[in-house]
């Protein structure tokens, strides 16, 4: 960290427990994550386009044991 980061933490941590959570849940927000919605809306874009594609017939289906087997060969040494 930079000095000024340091210092910036070695202030927090004389904070009380409840400030310091509103500060990380401050600092978190400010990265702009998606939210858990925002995410299980995206998986569940991306699930029906795979579903979309196997009803189409535009990719091929692999068995899970294949996939297993092919897996376990290349990290078995």
């Amino acid at each position: 960290m930079t000095v000024v980061a340091d210092k910036v933490f070695d202030e927090a941590l004389s904070l009380p427990s409840d400030a310091r959570i509103s500060l990380v849940e401050k600092l978190i927000a400010s990265l702009n994550l998606p939210t858990h919605a925002e995410i299980d809306l995206l998986w569940a874009e991306e699930a029906e386009r795979r579903v979309s594609q196997i009803d189409q017939g535009n990719v091929e289906l692999i068995s899970g044991d294949t996939v297993f087997a092919k897996i376990r060969r290349k990290y078995q040494r």
